[in-house]
């Protein structure tokens, strides 16, 4: 690549809680004095971990320039007229330090539990895609209108508006074709992932390892067009650092095919951060999410070392 088309690098963390409110408040100033460009959380009623809109509102008050994000929000969960108005709140709340993950809902064990209807990949997907124009629209200028499958607004004109104009920014996971599809045609942020099994239950073993990821990348080229060079793409970093027990070093080093990948980050900050510079000269990713703050130890010198560089 040339190094004229290189894009600065850019790190996320994702965060899922504090003990208390004080403590969730230093988190967020730590990350962002680290360099870390955003903070993000997941979305899913299983497991300990805060409700995000409530969370990134308290880490935006907590920080100046950090920007707060979700990676993602799951479209089952809310409709999207009542996700367009916190989030244009939370926009403007933040002084448009929003970035809006956006994704189907997946997770079986979350739709069980709660009580959900969990309705085949095609109609969540289609569900999903009328929800994506639904939220784009309410946050538009002037009464929005919309008879879909799934919705039906009728000149709906909600305020407030978002800060970002014409909407905040968007960020999606990419498993699949069909959302790599998708992602290239709207996000701004692109994060390259495993499929997800048909059934909600975990990540599809057929895929993984190097070239599926290359795959990844070529599909969001082929899609996004002219406007492949305006998205941001990158990973989620889901290992760091050297483990403390040998025998789960040779094993994570023999037997995981995502260590081909920017997904496995092993050896020292140098070696780690040598992967990355490979994968944004080389492939064109920019933006990696650290997956697990309790990481943040180890992955904090990477990001000193390699943020906006």
């Amino acid at each position: 690549m040339n190094p004229a088309e290189r894009k600065p690098f850019r790190f996320g963390v994702v965060v899922r809680r504090a003990d208390t409110g004080k403590d969730w408040a230093e988190r967020a100033r730590r990350i962002e004095d680290i360099g870390f460009s955003t903070l993000l959380m997941p979305d899913h009623f299983v497991g300990p971990r805060f409700a995000p809109i409530a969370g990134l509102t308290a880490a935006a008050m907590a920080t100046s320039t950090l920007r707060i994000g979700t990676l993602v929000f799951s479209n089952d969960y809310r409709h999207p007229v009542v996700l367009a108005k916190e989030l244009a709140t939370l926009d403007v709340l933040s002084e448009g330090r929003l970035d809006v993950g956006l994704g189907t809902g997946w997770m079986r064990q979350d739709y069980d539990q709660a009580g959900l209807a969990f309705d085949s990949p095609k109609v969540r997907f289609e569900r999903f895609a009328e929800a994506l124009e639904v939220l784009r629209g309410v946050w538009s200028e002037g009464p929005f209108t919309y008879h879909g499958t799934y919705y039906d607004i009728d000149g709906l004109d909600q305020e407030p508006k978002p800060i970002q104009r014409p909407y905040p920014k968007l960020l999606f996971p990419g498993g699949g074709p069909r959302m790599l599809r998708l992602a290239a045609r709207y996000g701004d942020y692109i994060n390259l992932t495993l499929r997800v099994q048909a059934d909600g239950t975990a990540v599809d073993p057929t895929d993984g390892g190097y070239e599926a990821f290359l795959d990844k990348i070529e599909t969001v080229r082929a899609a996004a067009g002219d406007r492949f060079d305006s998205i941001e793409l990158g990973t989620s970093v889901q290992q760091v650092g050297i483990p403390a027990d040998r025998e789960q070093w040779s094993a994570m080093s023999t037997d995981d095919r995502q260590r081909q990948t920017p997904q496995v980050l092993l050896g020292t900050v140098q070696d780690m951060a040598d992967k990355l510079r490979y994968w944004r000269d080389t492939h064109g990713l920019n933006f990696f999410v650290l997956h697990n703050d309790k990481d943040l130890d180890a992955f904090a010198p990477v990001v000193e070392m390699l943020a906006g560089s």
